[in-house]
């Protein structure tokens, strides 16, 4: 994240040097590992070229064919070191990027909708090999003051996907993206199916699904006070789906008492210490 959109350091600073506010995001969900990172760090410590992003002893470099993350992180709340590499392959790659306000003051691309990872952690010892997704979201004003909620999903298909994106602005009104993505990369727009409920969070996040039948919420990734990330079960043009979804507050995040929460989990360089934090940026 280049000025980290969610970083209470960014906002108390007036948002007036994003390169000042940076973050390396890392999130693992499994049986044996659930582990979170986002130390957010200055200026100093980023580095950023045509084909090269370093955050701190984070980085991501794109060869042309392939993304490789390169992670060496510590989580938050609970410090553990968490390091490997990530590459992932995009299938195709998605032409178009879409305004989500009238104004065009924030944009939105699936730039990788269907693609392979693959994982190779060292710190937790885990690998894996599947499929994947990456988008990338960008824009000129804070989003509490655009939006108030949004629901994004994602499911792959047999020869793309399909991206569902709702947006409820902050002046009352919507935005219902439904599409269709091909093996070559062409968007279509499609007939979004109904907006169906899923059980709210621990936090009591509301959080809606697109799906032709009743979804089935499967897994709660994330259960934080304005944001949730989910694993469900839909049912798109007759067949059952896997589909990402992530429900996010804008409302939430704009209260005080959610922003004093953030620097447990979002903590600002320097502080990472222990095996390896000689080579972390700030320390």
């Amino acid at each position: 994240m280049i000025g980290s959109v969610f970083s209470p350091y960014y906002a108390w600073s007036g948002r007036k040097d994003p390169l000042n506010h940076c973050a390396f995001n890392v999130a693992l969900y499994g049986e044996r590992a659930r582990h979170w990172a986002m130390t957010e760090r200055g200026r100093e410590d980023v580095r950023c070229e045509a084909s090269h992003l370093s955050i701190g002893p984070s980085s991501m470099s794109w060869n042309g064919d392939a993304l490789t993350i390169v992670i060496d992180e510590i989580a938050a709340p609970f410090p553990k070191r968490l390091r490997g590499v990530v590459r992932v392959t995009p299938r195709m790659f998605g032409a178009l990027s879409f305004m989500l306000d009238a104004g065009g003051r924030h944009l939105w691309r699936p730039i990788a909708p269907a693609a392979r990872v693959e994982v190779e952690m060292e710190h937790p010892p885990l690998r894996w090999i599947g499929e994947g997704y990456f988008d990338a979201n960008w824009g000129d004003a804070p989003l509490e003051d655009d939006f108030t909620h949004w629901d994004w999903s994602r499911a792959k298909t047999a020869d793309g996907a399909v991206v569902f994106y709702d947006v409820l602005h902050r002046d009352g009104g919507r935005l219902d993206l439904a599409l269709a993505i091909d093996s070559s990369g062409r968007i279509h727009p499609i007939g979004a199916p109904p907006r169906v409920k899923l059980k709210q969070t621990l936090w009591r996040m509301t959080r809606w699904v697109r799906s032709e039948a009743q979804a089935r919420l499967l897994r709660t990734l994330e259960d934080a006070p304005f944001y949730a990330r989910s694993l469900v079960s839909v049912r798109l043009s007759g067949e059952p789906m896997l589909m990402v979804h992530e429900s996010l507050s804008l409302d939430r995040f704009a209260t005080n008492w959610v922003k004093a929460l953030l620097p447990f989990k979002m903590p600002r360089a320097p502080w990472d210490v222990g095996p390896g934090a000689d080579q972390a940026g700030g320390s």
